[in-house]
């Protein structure tokens, strides 16, 4: 049987109409300049609050893949749980997940494959309302033609865990890892902007050991690409580095976001 996993904050992160979404993605990515680096990024990891408040700094990231956008055939789309208590990391039983800009098909040969591993569970209620996967889908399906998706929420797992799981399926050429997460949470500008500096240079360093739930919602996911990125040999850059006193919220309590490629 095939199940689809219907959007779970349509009409809330990101409108729930196709064209008024379509668009807005697309004003998004128009207002990057066009990137003339035609090496496809390793990894990426872009934020996931509403787009009013982080989809520029998403955009800036995703922009990044343009020039690539034929090249790539896997996504491997890795998120904080927030909804539900989870030990390990979660895959889904769903054939696809939907957003209104249509369905996006689940590569369940490689889902099998990562079931395989002890700290991989299915569990489809981990799914049923996370938004941190959900908000990226938008602009893989905008910039990616033609993908297979592999979704996976992690809760409390180590990142060597979570470095092996990306071990396991990356393919050199034709994968991409996402990893979503938002910075620092419910600080002050100023103390917000400092810690997100610091976390940014702690991704760039790729070392995780700098990286904690108070940096990062995300740290679980981040850590294990930190993880994998060192023993590739990969380099980390920033890309975008904002929070929401930036973009459309007041600069008492802000939230950050940050946007990072690897190559």
């Amino acid at each position: 049987m095939q199940a689809i996993r219907p959007p779970a904050v349509a009409g809330m992160f990101y409108p729930n109409d196709e064209s008024a979404l379509q668009t807005l993605v697309n004003s998004f990515l128009k207002a990057i300049p066009p990137s003339n680096n035609n090496e496809a990024p390793k990894a990426i990891i872009a934020p996931h609050a509403g787009y009013i408040y982080s989809g520029a700094i998403a955009a800036n990231v995703y922009a990044q893949l343009q020039p690539v956008s034929q090249r790539i055939k896997q996504v491997m789309l890795l998120g904080p749980s927030h909804r539900e208590p989870l030990q390990g990391l979660a895959t889904s039983s769903a054939t696809y997940f939907s957003t209104p800009l249509g369905n996006v098909a689940l590569n369940k040969t490689l889902i099998e494959k990562v079931q395989q591993f002890s700290q991989v569970t299915l569990f489809d209620k981990a799914h049923a309302a996370e938004h941190s996967l959900e908000v990226q889908l938008p602009f893989l399906q905008t910039i990616f033609n033609d993908f297979k998706l592999v979704p996976l929420v992690v809760g409390n797992a180590t990142s060597l865990q979570v470095c092996e799981i990306l071990n396991s399926l990356w393919e050199e050429k034709e994968t991409l890892i996402v990893v979503s997460s938002d910075l620092s949470h419910y600080l002050d500008y100023e103390t917000a902007c400092q810690m997100d500096k610091r976390t940014s240079q702690a991704i760039e360093d790729l070392n995780p050991k700098d990286i904690h739930y108070e940096h990062a919602c995300g740290c679980n996911p981040i850590n294990g690409l930190l993880s994998l990125a060192k023993q590739k040999g990969w380099q980390a850059k920033t890309i975008d580095l904002r929070n929401s006193g930036d973009t459309a919220g007041s600069k008492d309590r802000v939230v950050g976001y940050g946007a990072y490629v690897f190559h």
